[in-house]
């Protein structure tokens, strides 16, 4: 999976980076540096990556799962499955 950037994110998570960025300003009572701006930002990138790796997995292991599982309410259609021309 490529990395996570800004731009990948939901206006939500960016507004959350931020947060954590101004906490941190806040805690050191001074503007960060570039290599502490880019820590952060990491980190949280990171973990925002794992959570949707995680997400991701239980959705494929669910759609696994509900492969074989035929609906109760669908019926079969034939002419859904034979070809309009007829068998070559």
């Amino acid at each position: 999976m490529a990395r996570l950037t800004q731009k990948d994110m939901t206006e939500s998570e960016q507004r959350q980076l931020k947060t954590l960025l101004d906490q941190e300003r806040k805690k050191r009572g001074r503007t960060l540096t570039n290599a502490e701006n880019n820590r952060i930002k990491d980190d949280y990138i990171d973990k925002l990556m794992k959570e949707r790796e995680a997400a991701a997995k239980q959705a494929r292991s669910e759609q696994k799962k509900n492969k074989f599982k035929p609906d109760a309410n669908a019926t079969y259609e034939w002419s859904a499955n034979t070809h309009v021309r007829g068998r070559r």
